[in-house]
């Protein structure tokens, strides 16, 4: 194990530092930076503009900007904001710790309607019940999240109307917050949560729901099975310990990507349901330029997406032991 971790450790230097040259060069390829507004406005003068610019270093060339980008944030310092004119990370890590919660749940959520409901179309194949749960998966399939969430917003907004529930569908909290007590705010913030992860967990596990019951089905008709079924093993744990350990192996190797997703944000979704989540911020940032915000959170972002796979080579192979890690 150990030494599997060191070479990946290694492994991740020259991807880091490609990642970071991409990621820091791409953004430059964009037409004007931060200050192309300011130079529209006739009230700046040009002194005040050259003073900017020096404060930002933009008015050096780009590859000294990504050399000296490259040698704060080796010391942890990923630049400082220009929309904000604060470091990136005081930045984006309150924004970073909202998308979490509600990103955790979106997944709890995810599995916990995907797996069964897998499960269930393998072992029922072609019935009834399978059909009809095909029929809602095709629909949900053709449907974006951001889409699925206004028809949701307008028929909460609908139930409101008529029957007076108050049901929270934009920000975090309410406006009453500060004033609760701890168990209190934990329960409201779950009350703004659960109804864009619940969109979000629906949408995507129309996908995941297929991959599963495809998998199993392979599975099931695999001799080893008829083998513990010959053996007078019960049909629960023929599926469950057997067959569902062995399907859920290509699932397992996508768990990677969810470490760099718990900090992503959940897309538009956060926009929709006005969620002060990362991705708002991310797209004020790429709409003012705001390059060291946009490559600092991109970076960080690159970052857990390598421990995120290298951990996922580690639950392979506590999945399926034929897998040997290092």
């Amino acid at each position: 194990m150990i030494p599997f971790l060191l070479r990946r450790v290694v492994q991740s230097i020259p991807t880091l530092l490609l990642a970071s040259v991409l990621i820091f060069f791409v953004i430059q390829l964009a037409p004007g930076d931060f200050l192309t507004p300011a130079r529209l406005n006739p009230g700046i003068s040009e002194q005040q503009l050259a003073n900017l610019s020096q404060n930002f270093g933009l008015d050096r060339p780009v590859w000294q900007q990504y050399l000296l980008w490259m040698g704060n944030m080796l010391r942890g310092d990923f630049g400082l904001s220009f929309q904000y004119t604060q470091p990136v990370l005081d930045v984006i890590w309150p924004r970073i710790v909202n998308s979490v919660w509600l990103v955790l749940l979106y997944i709890v959520l995810f599995y916990a309607i995907a797996i069964p409901v897998g499960v269930f179309g393998a072992v029922k194949q072609n019935s009834v019940g399978d059909k009809a749960v095909n029929v809602v998966l095709y629909f949900l399939l053709g449907f974006p999240s951001f889409f699925l969430s206004l028809i949701v917003i307008y028929g909460i907004l609908l139930l409101r109307n008529k029957t007076n529930i108050d049901i929270p569908l934009n920000g975090m909290t309410s406006d009453n917050f500060d004033s609760l007590n701890a168990v209190q705010k934990v329960l409201d913030v779950l009350k703004h949560l659960i109804i864009p992860a619940l969109v979000l967990a629906v949408t995507d596990a129309a996908g995941l729901t297929r991959v599963i019951r495809g998998q199993m089905l392979e599975v099931m008709h695999a001799d080893y099975i008829r083998t513990a079924r010959a053996k007078g093993v019960s049909e629960r744990t023929a599926i469950w310990k057997h067959t569902f350990r062995n399907a859920i192996v290509p699932i397992v190797a996508g768990i990677g990507g969810l470490l760099p997703a718990a900090v992503s944000g959940a897309g538009f979704a956060e926009v929709v349901f006005a969620y002060p989540g990362i991705t708002p911020m991310l797209l004020t940032a790429i709409n003012t330029s705001d390059l060291y915000l946009i490559a600092g959170f991109t970076v960080i972002v690159t970052i857990l997406l390598i421990v995120g796979n290298a951990l996922s080579d580690i639950l392979l192979a506590v999945v399926d032991p034929r897998i040997k890690v290092g």
